[in-house]
């Protein structure tokens, strides 16, 4: 199943590995394997993925970061397949992303002997790039009917769906909104009429998917393999300029 009806799905180059993981999610549907055991399994290859970085083992590196892709993208698969949606592991899901994303670029900053400032600043910039092509996408799914766990507007704290606890729902989304929620409220700010967008181009879409997370996990493999470690934080620091590059095409596109 997809996020989005097929007449509205674009090419998402952060998406490639969706094809594998809806393999295992199709293995998985009849287990007792749950969505939630799936994020934590990717939760665990982003850790091992750490410890490659900081023994310079880098294609382990890649193979472990594309793999923790994979199975980001099968957790969800699996839940749509089974007609289980959870706000439980929509949030766990997004709070696993974020830690994992710190602690990746923080081991980079340590092998790397670069800046500690150009490495908080390039993850505010990878977060910022990842928010506004979620913001997008989310935008996209809410108007033409896809999954509608993300929300345009996370401000209140979502009523507990079938299957799933209160306690946890409430817990986790205390916690997206601690790290994510400056991050969501920057991007409103930009482009706070993006949400009144009467379409938003498959062209359009595909661009802004290298802000994805699965595309930007793509590239610091690709730089991790080709000994270009260096180079990775600032990359990450001078790409955020497209999102200004995007808003203005998004505002363009819709005026």
């Amino acid at each position: 199943m997809s996020k989005l009806p097929n007449e509205y799905q674009f090419i998402d180059l952060s998406d490639y590995g969706r094809p594998v993981a809806k393999i295992i999610a199709n293995y998985l549907k009849n287990t007792t394997i749950t969505p939630i055991h799936v994020t934590l399994s990717f939760v665990l290859c982003g850790i091992f993925a750490i410890v490659c970085i900081l023994y310079n083992y880098f294609w382990a590196t890649a193979i472990l970061l594309i793999m923790k892709s994979i199975l980001d993208a099968a957790d969800g698969e699996l839940a749509r397949l089974n007609e289980r949606p959870s706000y439980t592991g929509r949030y766990l899901d997004s709070v696993s992303d974020i830690v994992l994303n710190i602690l990746i670029l923080v081991a980079i900053w340590y092998i790397s002997d670069g800046s500690f400032i150009y490495t908080i600043l390039a993850l505010i910039g990878l977060q910022l790039q990842g928010t506004l092509y979620n913001y997008y996408y989310v935008i996209l799914r809410n108007k033409f009917n896809g999954d509608t766990t993300s929300r345009i507007f996370e401000k209140d704290i979502p009523t507990a769906l079938k299957g799933e606890k209160q306690q946890h729902v409430t817990i986790l989304f205390k916690l997206y909104r601690l790290f994510y929620g400056i991050f969501d409220y920057i991007i409103y700010q930009l482009d706070s009429t993006a949400k009144d967008s009467k379409y938003l181009p498959k062209w359009f879409m595909t661009a802004v998917s290298t802000f994805g997370l699965g595309f930007q996990l793509l590239l610091i493999s690709l730089m991790l393999v080709l000994n270009l470690k260096e180079y990775i934080i600032p990359f990450f620091i001078i790409y955020s300029a497209f999102i200004f590059v995007f808003i203005g095409i998004r505002r363009f596109i819709n005026r």
